[in-house]
């Protein structure tokens, strides 16, 4: 690539992708969510800033920790990540990345602050538009990226540009919430405007300049809760900063836009002519399927009989719509949504009135990520659940013991060395064993294959909380997840 300048990007992972679910859910936002060809948009992201030679850091919500580290070591990417204990909004996330890059001694390099769930199939173009600003951005100007419209959006925010500038910028003369339809329409009629795609340059000593200016309260929250963080370093030599949590509730959330951009004198806007998606809706996934000569568009073991513009997500089985039109039916292993498309954007409407009933399939999938592997939720009942569990080659779950449950272990697949009290032992395939209610216990994979099994609890809670750690490797002995 041409002309390009090392740039450090920061790519802000919180978010919990709501208008997305059932795919994507509080515990595995869509950011996490192997969608494109296999791959989170998370992952393609990092991906896309390796173009731009500089350390990529990540800010991440706490819960998500080692998903993250699992997507960069997929990558090979090893830099920093902050895990913010809640989300605070873009302006909360900015902050402490700026405050630490400070404290790194980088505060005049300069940064891209990119959000982890968009999607921009054309890399190169993105590195070298993202460079178009380093002139502004070196002169101490924040430098926003809009994306050229393509029709008149409702899901998006807007921005008004100006005159251009002599350092390849354009002005910035508003920012525009999400308009209705009308509104949208007006503004592409008008001309010079761009869909915000929310990606700022800037070096973290402007970006605290202008939170010390139009936000001082964030700052101060943001460098309390910096000040007073744990650091460690992972096993995959990752530099991880936990900011104080009880610091951070003071930090208000509101996004960049509203905290600082609105007001900001020294803002200027670089235009995107390139495919860009943020996968805001299931409208915006279906439209990255093919569609038939009906409009349908299916992924996997969908069947659209005498049905017309209709998308149909099946992973798992066969879904059929018959006789419907303009529908997204999305199939997950615990969850169906069934929507009309023009309804899409209010799915996140819907998951708030779950959560309210404390439907578990509002937050957490059947399936579970854990840094040693995973577990799927197979079939409960009052006072027992089943589940599969399946161990990564050479991880191993916390040394632990249990205070209402006894658990019930088959080995399915692989080898198991399970510790059970004082006693030390392998189990093969279609082998088991059982753990008493109180018993310390530990399960690992010796093997270089993943390593399955079957677990039966019974007993009076059945709760994921029901856990005393004595030992981790993944320093979740003070944990409750």
């Amino acid at each position: 690539m041409k002309d390009c300048h090392k740039i450090a990007p920061i790519v802000l992972c919180g978010g919990s992708g709501t208008r997305l679910w059932p795919l994507s859910r509080k515990s595995f936002p869509k950011q996490f969510v192997p969608m494109i060809g296999g791959k989170s948009l998370y992952q393609l992201t990092l991906e896309r800033c390796l173009g731009f030679g500089g350390e990529i850091m990540t800010v991440a919500s706490i819960d998500h920790q080692f998903i993250v580290a699992e997507a960069m070591e997929s990558v090979g990417v090893g830099a920093s990540v902050i895990l913010e204990p809640e989300g605070r909004n873009t302006a909360g996330a900015m902050g402490l990345a700026a405050l630490y890059k400070r404290e790194k001694g980088a505060g005049d390099e300069l940064q891209l602050f990119c959000p982890a769930d968009h999607f921009i199939p054309d890399v190169d173009g993105f590195v070298q538009t993202i460079n178009l600003g380093v002139e502004a951005a070196k002169s101490g100007a924040i430098v926003t990226y809009g994306v050229v419209p393509g029709f008149p959006s409702t899901a998006y925010g807007y921005i008004k540009c100006g005159a251009d500038r002599d350092d390849g910028a354009m002005n910035v003369v508003q920012f525009i919430e999400k308009p209705d339809e009308g509104a949208a329409q007006a503004l592409l009629m008008e001309g010079a405007v761009l869909w915000n795609a929310g990606i700022f340059l800037a070096t973290p000593n402007v970006v605290i300049k202008a939170l010390e200016q139009h936000a001082p309260d964030i700052l101060k929250a943001c460098e309390l809760a910096l000040d007073t963080s744990k650091r460690s370093v992972s096993g995959n030599e990752i530099d991880i900063i936990k900011p104080d949590e009880i610091a951070f509730q003071s930090c208000p959330s509101k996004s960049i836009d509203y905290a600082v951009m609105e007001a900001l004198e020294n803002k200027v806007v670089i235009p995107f002519q390139g495919q860009w998606s943020d996968i805001g809706s299931w409208s915006a996934v279906a439209e990255l399927t093919p569609c038939d000569e009906d409009g349908n568009r299916i992924e996997g073991d969908g069947v659209a009989q005498h049905t017309e513009n209709t998308y149909i997500y099946a992973p798992h089985r066969p879904v059929v719509a018959l006789g419907v039109k303009d529908l997204l039916i999305v199939d997950t292993a615990d969850a169906i949504l069934v929507t009309n498309s023009h309804h899409g954007e209010n799915v996140k409407d819907v998951v708030a009135r779950l959560e309210g009933q404390n439907c578990l399939q509002a937050l957490t999938h059947r399936k579970v990520a854990r840094p040693w592997g995973w577990y799927d939720c197979v079939d409960m009942g009052d006072r027992f659940q089943v589940k599969r569990i399946g161990v990564k080659p050479g991880a191993s779950l916390s040394l632990q013991k249990h205070h209402h449950r006894a658990e019930h272990w088959v080995v399915v697949r692989g080898t198991a060395e399970v510790t059970r009290g004082e006693d030390v032992f392998l189990l093969s395939e279609n082998q088991s064993t059982y753990i008493p209610v109180g018993q310390v216990h530990r399960l690992k994979n010796l093997g270089e294959t993943q390593l399955e099994m079957i677990e039966v609890q019974s007993g009076e809670y059945l709760g994921e909380d029901d856990i005393e750690r004595f030992d981790d490797s993944y320093g979740r002995v003070d944990d409750d997840e």
